[in-house]
């Protein structure tokens, strides 16, 4: 990343928010691809070290960090990466499926056609990502997919609490799950490819039932990727799937 130099306290207001975005979007980047993990420590004099800057933006950036849900605050010890107790996942995970799947269905009817070309192109581009080392790459690329769609509805207040509950939910651990099983690698990839596939020909359609109902497929699938990852307790899991049949009844 290529950071402005460090710039004085008493710097233009203008200068110092375009600074902090910087550093927001550095940090947040280096949490999505899993360069930080769960309960790593984001230290404010490190960090300004690392990237040449004052400590001010970074103050700034740690502050929207922990607003966004990506970061929290640990009370006279600092700002970490959540730690985050299977019921809070599993809480973040079913508000995700409403929240996305609320989305699209919105986005459907009036989403231009320009965006569902740019989201043609986006998961084209990520077709070439196959390999282990793409995974971060990958993680990022399917990110902005989702939240485009979400977007693409129109709805600040959607926007804001769906991008609060998907940094609660820790989809880094199925990228980190393919790192451990390569031998599922190329099948999830597949799958993946297909369902963004089905999500754009629905959005294409204008056919808002349909794009609802391919993004909680997908999103649900995601679910029995991350049940095994995450070696939840046998309750859990059927509290979970019972919720979600009750959800969406129709779906198998």
């Amino acid at each position: 990343m290529d950071l402005p130099n460090p710039i004085p306290e008493a710097g233009e207001v203008l200068r110092k928010r375009s600074l902090t975005d910087e550093v927001y979007e550095y940090l947040s980047g280096k949490i999505i691809a899993g360069n930080y993990s769960s309960g790593d420590w984001l230290r404010q004099e490190d960090i300004s070290t690392l990237l040449g800057v004052s400590q001010t933006p970074v103050r700034e950036a740690l502050d929207r960090l922990v607003a966004t849900g990506l970061a929290e605050r640990v009370p006279y010890r600092g700002v970490r990466v959540p730690i985050l107790e299977d019921k809070e996942i599993v809480d973040a995970f079913l508000l995700r499926i409403i929240l996305e799947s609320t989305a699209a269905r919105l986005a459907a009817n009036i989403i231009p056609n320009e965006e569902v070309q740019a989201l043609t192109f986006l998961i084209d581009n990520t077709a070439e990502l196959v390999k282990l080392e793409d995974m971060a790459r990958l993680r990022q690329l399917n990110k902005q997919f989702h939240t485009r769609i979400v977007e693409a509805a129109s709805s600040q207040l959607l926007n804001k609490l769906y991008e609060m509950t998907t940094n609660a939910f820790p989809d880094w651990m199925l990228y980190e799950y393919m790192f451990r099983h390569p031998e599922l690698l190329q099948a999830s990839l597949e799958r993946e490819y297909s369902e963004h596939q089905a999500i754009i020909a629905a959005l294409g359609a204008r056919n808002a039932e349909e794009t609802s109902s391919q993004v909680a497929t997908h999103i649900k699938n995601q679910w029995h990727d991350l049940k095994t990852y995450l070696n939840f307790s046998d309750d859990l899991i059927r509290e979970i799937e019972n919720q979600i049949k009750s959800m969406f009844p129709n779906h198998h």
